[in-house]
């Protein structure tokens, strides 16, 4: 199976002569290895002109990431919403899937030690935020019926146990290196394990969302969030049960201690020994 790259293509804190703003296209690998060293992964970084801003040119900077690369990408996933038909268009001109999505992990990483450590030293910089555009949300949605898992359960599992995943029988899943969310191997990690008789189809369902992040939504009532792609929630459960209200509690505190990582799991039944579908996710602040 070929690579997934992350992209970013927007306006930077700096200022060209003519005081109009620096654009730059970023282009990392998106590692599905949880054993994987980030310093090995591929980046591509390159300066536009605001003269130059448009699928033409990002066309041409992406091309010349795979030549770098020496392969293209399987599918590209990019967060900005508002940047959605520019970069959408320069991929399916080089033939390549593109993804809304907030599963660019690495990226976020990278742009953040660009934002500290590389934009400061050019000349032109603009010190103080370079906030991206804000679009409002859709409401979560309910999941299919025929998807709908028939029992779940909170769990967790130390970040040693984590690092074992490549050994485990997996149907649908992805990871990330677990050395990014800088995490000792005895903390503690949350997580939700879904039962279902229709297991695989669930985990088949779930492979082809993008999937986020798992929040705990206090705003009606008690509800199990499952965030995905770049704007699109869904309703994995209404919590009611008082004993469950406390884990649900108990599961937001563990994922904010352990820097947002948790993991979702999909099984057949509480005695399996595989996964139909099993992902660690990690919420993050995204510019």
């Amino acid at each position: 199976m070929g690579s997934i790259w992350e992209i970013d293509f927007y306006s930077r804190p700096i200022l060209d002569e003519n005081q109009k703003k620096v654009w730059e296209v970023l282009v990392c690998e998106s590692p599905s290895d949880i054993r994987a060293q980030t310093d090995s992964v591929f980046r591509y970084a390159q300066y536009c002109p605001s003269t130059q801003v448009n699928s033409g040119w990002l066309r041409t900077a992406l091309q010349e990431a795979v030549n770098k690369a020496g392969e293209a990408p399987i599918k590209i996933r990019f967060f900005r919403r508002q940047m959605n038909n520019m970069i959408t268009k320069a991929c399916e001109d080089l033939g390549i899937p593109a993804q809304p999505s907030r599963r660019t992990l690495v990226l976020n990483q990278w742009l953040q030690q660009r934002m500290e450590e590389v934009y400061p030293q050019e000349p032109g910089y603009q010190g103080g935020t370079n906030p991206s555009v804000r679009l409002e949300s859709p409401l979560p949605q309910r999941l299919p019926d025929a998807l709908e898992g028939q029992q779940w359960v909170f769990v967790s599992l130390s970040a040693a146990d984590l690092a074992e995943m490549p050994e485990w029988d997996i149907g649908f899943g992805e990871a990330f290196p677990i050395e990014m969310a800088k995490l000792s191997p005895e903390t503690r990690i949350p997580g939700v394990l879904i039962f279902s008789p229709r297991a695989l189809p669930l985990a088949g369902w779930m492979s082809g969302l993008e999937l986020a992040f798992l929040r705990i939504d206090t705003s009606v009532g008690t509800r199990l969030i499952l965030e995905t792609g770049a704007t699109e929630s869904w309703i994995l459960a209404n919590i009611k049960n008082p004993q469950t209200i406390v884990e649900a509690k108990g599961f937001a505190e563990a994922k904010e201690k352990a820097n947002g990582v948790h993991f979702v799991g999909v099984q057949s039944s509480p005695q399996a020994e595989s996964f139909a579908g099993f992902w660690l996710l990690q919420e993050v602040t995204l510019p």
